[in-house]
């Protein structure tokens, strides 16, 4: 998949960032990045509310091999392949993507550090010395 490819296929979808992500491209819209196209595949942002309609269409997260293991990205399912021929369809996926990917956004902020009261220390009052 090349950057001119993703662009067309997100076209209904709405202006996207396509940025060069480790072999592939990282794809973001309003700043926040809600999938992947790497390997031949195309994967969009999945949560708990995503996740089974993903499963429904038999799709399958993300998944890449090191030396020892085979590691599954679970945030990330793969687009099924019946949605490149269908922009409505897709736009209405990528749609639910930027949503999983803002939720998990939400999540991941800094919590706000409560305000240390420091210990506010008395001065003993000064004893007046006789002159």
């Amino acid at each position: 998949m090349d950057r001119d490819f993703l662009i067309d296929l997100f076209a209904d979808f709405g202006p996207v960032t396509i940025r060069r992500m480790f072999s592939g491209f990282g794809i973001s819209a309003d700043g926040i990045h809600f999938a992947l196209a790497l390997r031949g595949g195309l994967y969009l942002r999945a949560d708990d509310q995503t996740i089974p309609r993903f499963e429904a269409e038999r799709s399958k997260p993300f998944q890449y091999q090191t030396r020892v293991k085979t590691v599954t990205v679970g945030s990330y399912w793969q687009l099924p392949e019946r949605l490149y021929d269908d922009p409505e369809e897709l736009t209405d996926w990528a749609r639910a993507a930027l949503a999983a990917a803002q939720r998990a956004a939400l999540r991941k902020r800094p919590k706000k550090r409560k305000a240390v009261k420091k210990a506010v220390r008395k001065k003993a009052p000064r004893k007046k010395s006789a002159s």
